[in-house]
């Protein structure tokens, strides 16, 4: 048995996120935030969600984030099934 991780950069075996932030952005910034399906929901809060191969990927989503000086509400690894499900991500959930 091997201590080695096994890392993979293929798509299908990435994790779907939502990374939930307070305010909202214009549709220009969609194509800043790749792949990611930006929603604005009904209390003024901007929801990204999509796939994110792996923890690099993720730290440099939350730098543009923090780039942006929007405060961060929540991150989130969903089902990919469940992505489209308010239920998967309670409003008042913060990250610690």
């Amino acid at each position: 048995m091997s201590n080695e991780l096994e890392l993979t950069n293929d798509a299908s075996e990435a994790m779907i996120y939502q990374i939930r932030i307070k305010g909202h952005l214009g549709p220009q910034w969609t194509e800043w935030f790749e792949d990611l399906t930006i929603t604005v929901e009904e209390n003024g809060d901007m929801l990204l969600t999509g796939p994110v191969v792996d923890q690099a990927a993720l730290h440099g989503l939350l730098k543009k984030v923090r780039d942006l000086g929007m405060p961060l509400l929540s991150v989130n690894c969903v089902e990919p099934g469940l992505a489209d499900v308010s239920e998967v991500n309670p409003p008042n959930q913060s990250v610690s």
